[in-house]
């Protein structure tokens, strides 16, 4: 007789022939029956047929289920049978997914979790990093439809960002000199406008990581020496009024011109003063709970104004000097705009802030160049575009509002292309198709994820929304959804590894031949024409992302390992090249490199990067930076930046390049070995294994004269 059963976890039992009934009454209820006396009679039956089983038999759940699926199939309940076959697996999709997620809480517990570099391993980032988890499996097991979800386990596509699928949206560029005009309530309590420049960048700090809370991506200030200037000249007059006002009471006539050149060393002071205390706040303030300083970025260069050439000189030489120990500091990420006629040519009036600009670079990495009047930013160069994080670019509205201020990406998601070319195994006219499969795919999942962002409401956004940062948001009130304002913002369409995809397609990738160029630029150019056209089709602002992948470079790569096998030049190295680029480990000249990659940046309107490598930091070799910094001008990119190694001695301050794993100078191990990860810096320590082996793996572009 059946006494006992066997459960999923092990587990013996008693056996509880009431379970059985319970479960056949609820599916006959869900297809309109409500006899339960039917549903006792065929528990009977299955008992009787589980009977026949030696008397020393332990039967399994799995058993008892199959065996009541075929009693009811027998005995003519096909529609009971249906449904509680229906039911069987949606339990065992929630089993399922439990089961993951215990697995992927037991991994961060054991291991800081390194797909994001910009997250540290504290108490607050180990439970955020948790919390993602169950989210990502929420979104996965109950929201997505199922193809997307396959898809996206699968690995042809990626979803960004998925634990905050539904709850938020990507990134901004704040419009700092409204909130600082008018005030602002981070939740706290009115903060009113600042008097002076101090306050005013404490504030501007103060904003970044406010919103940061109500966004997972990053934070921006697209205007940044432009919209701090008017508070150096309040500085200034203020100044000038503490000055006078001591001189009176000292019984002293005040000399205009003495007291305007003091009042001006003063302001100046201030200003440096204002500026370092911002990159101190921007590398120690938390956010997200606490997780992560705040991913941040400026962008500055073109105000020619002198209070707004203080601001940027003054931020400058703040960044060159380094935190506390001269540490490089990691936020925020700098954008220098490089504007033909402000400060690209010797005449030009901000031209002595652009070879600042690139005398800082050539020690601390940032900041990066952003091109004014590359060939897609030039309609827009009045207005003037600004870039955030890894690369991202908002500019262009199909609402017709073409600014960067209060737009921001909403989501992006990521296509495998080198997957694509693999299965079309060389067969070019197949990987069009797939491609164009792809991109549906995409599309379909992001209109998707833009059903749900769109009717979040106000209340759900207290900064972002409750205080006006997004265009069109200003007539918002609590309960209302936010589409109005997020339909100016865009939805993205990103690829990664082009190189790989186009050696599984040619044996050859756009840096070995002029062929595979061509091919790597059509394909490109391709997405961009599908991303148009979806926008056309559906009245949204979609875009082509040159990709930053960080965790997703090892993750498709070790799906296609496995699924693939080992294909020498697409699958046998832990990560896939970034986006458009030539692959790190090969052997290119900067400037050819350079030529290469700037064709693709016109094609990627929601954010494009390009590198060139260096054996140590250029310092005391401007003029080769420079050079490399025009020809970026001259190929028509967008974005870009120079990499070299910054290794400090966090004990003595050396700062150089340290093979070695200890300080040459003092002998320490605690070294800070800095590098650009996609877009922005971390330090190596925390770069994932994927993206760690990447770096090792880099090739210089141009030796440096010693």
């Amino acid at each position: 007789m059946l006494t006992q059963i066997l459960k999923r976890d092990d587990r013996i039992v008693p056996f509880n022939e009431t379970k059985i009934t319970d479960a056949i009454f609820k599916a006959a209820q869900s297809v309109g029956g409500e006899d339960r006396q039917t549903a006792m009679e065929v528990t009977l039956a299955v008992i009787k047929e589980l009977n026949k089983s030696p008397a020393d038999y332990t039967h399994s759940v799995e058993e008892i289920q199959d065996i009541v699926e075929k009693t009811l199939i027998e005995q003519g309940h096909a529609k009971t049978a249906k449904a509680y076959i229906l039911y069987r697996e949606k339990r065992s999709m929630i089993r399922e997914g439990r089961t993951e997620l215990m697995d992927a809480v037991a991994e961060i517990l054991k291991e800081t979790n390194r797909d994001n570099a910009n997250v540290g391993n504290s108490p607050s980032a180990k439970v955020l990093q948790i919390s993602e988890a169950a989210s990502k499996n929420y979104y996965l097991k109950r929201v997505l439809a199922p193809d997307e979800a396959a898809a996206h386990i699968d690995g042809d596509i990626y979803i960004h960002d998925l634990s905050w699928y539904g709850k938020t949206l990507t990134c901004l560029q704040i419009p700092l000199d409204k909130l600082l005009r008018d005030g602002f309530n981070n939740g706290h309590g009115y903060i009113r406008p600042p008097k002076g420049i101090k306050t005013a960048a404490a504030l501007a700090a103060i904003i970044l990581q406010s919103n940061q809370n109500d966004m997972h991506g990053g934070q921006s200030f697209a205007f940044f020496d432009r919209d701090l200037g008017r508070y150096v000249e309040m500085e200034y007059e203020r100044q000038k009024r503490l000055l006078r006002n001591n001189l009176e009471k000292m019984g002293v006539e005040a000399d205009p011109d003495k007291l305007a050149e003091v009042a001006m060393e003063r302001t100046e002071e201030e200003t440096y003063q204002a500026m370092e205390g911002f990159i101190y706040n921007l590398n120690t303030m938390h956010s997200r709970a606490g997780a992560q300083v705040p991913f941040s970025s400026i962008n500055f260069g073109t105000d020619t104004s002198w209070n707004g050439r203080m601001v940027t000189e003054k931020f400058l030489l703040a960044y060159e000097k380094g935190l506390g120990k001269g540490e490089t500091p990691l936020f925020p990420n700098t954008c220098f705009k490089v504007k033909d006629g402000v400060n690209f040519e010797t005449d030009d009036p901000n031209y002595d802030l652009f070879l600042l600009s690139m005398k800082v670079a050539c020690s601390r990495l940032f900041p990066n160049f952003s091109f004014q009047d590359s060939s897609f930013n030039a309609p827009f160069r009045d207005e003037e575009v600004a870039y955030m994080g890894c690369r991202t670019r908002v500019i262009s509205d199909i609402y017709g509002m073409n600014v960067t201020n209060g737009r921001g990406n909403l989501s992006f998601t990521t296509l495998n292309l080198p997957r694509l070319a693999i299965r079309a195994e060389k067969n070019i006219a197949v990987f069009w198709r797939y491609l164009d499969e792809a991109v549906d795919m995409a599309v379909k999942q992001l209109l998707n994820r833009y059903d749900v962002q769109k009717n979040l409401k106000m209340k759900d956004f207290p900064f972002l929304m409750g205080q006006h940062l997004y265009v069109d948001s200003e007539d918002l009130q609590a309960n209302d959804p936010v589409e109005k304002a997020i339909r100016h913002g865009t939805l993205s369409i990103g690829f990664i590894g082009l190189a790989e995809c186009l050696k599984a397609l040619t044996d050859k990738h756009h840096g070995e031949d002029d062929g595979a160029q061509a091919l790597g630029l059509s394909i490109v150019s391709h997405l961009r024409v599908r991303c148009d056209r979806a926008g056309e089709e559906h009245g949204l602002n979609f875009s082509l992302l040159a990709t930053p992948a960080e965790q997703l470079s090892g993750k498709f790569t070790k799906l296609d390992l496995e699924k693939y096998g080992l294909i020498p030049g697409v699958t046998d190295k832990p990560w896939y090249t970034n986006s458009y680029h030539v692959p790190v480990e090969y052997e290119i000249d900067a400037l050819k490199k350079i030529a290469l990659e700037g064709p693709y940046h016109k094609y990627c309107n929601a954010g494009h990067i390009s590198y060139v490598e260096l054996p140590s930091a250029p310092k005391g070799n401007l003029e080769a930076f420079e050079t490399l910094i025009r020809a970026m001008y001259e190929s028509d990119m967008g974005y870009a930046a120079v990499n070299f190694p910054v290794d400090i001695c966090k004990d003595c301050g050396l700062n150089s390049v340290i093979e070695t794993e200890t300080c040459p100078k003092c002998g320490s191990s605690d070294i800070s070995r800095v590098r650009r990860i996609t877009g922005y810096l971390s330090t190596l320590d925390n770069f994932n294994d994927s993206k760690y082996a990447e770096a090792k793996a880099r090739r210089t572009h141009m030796k440096l004269p010693k």
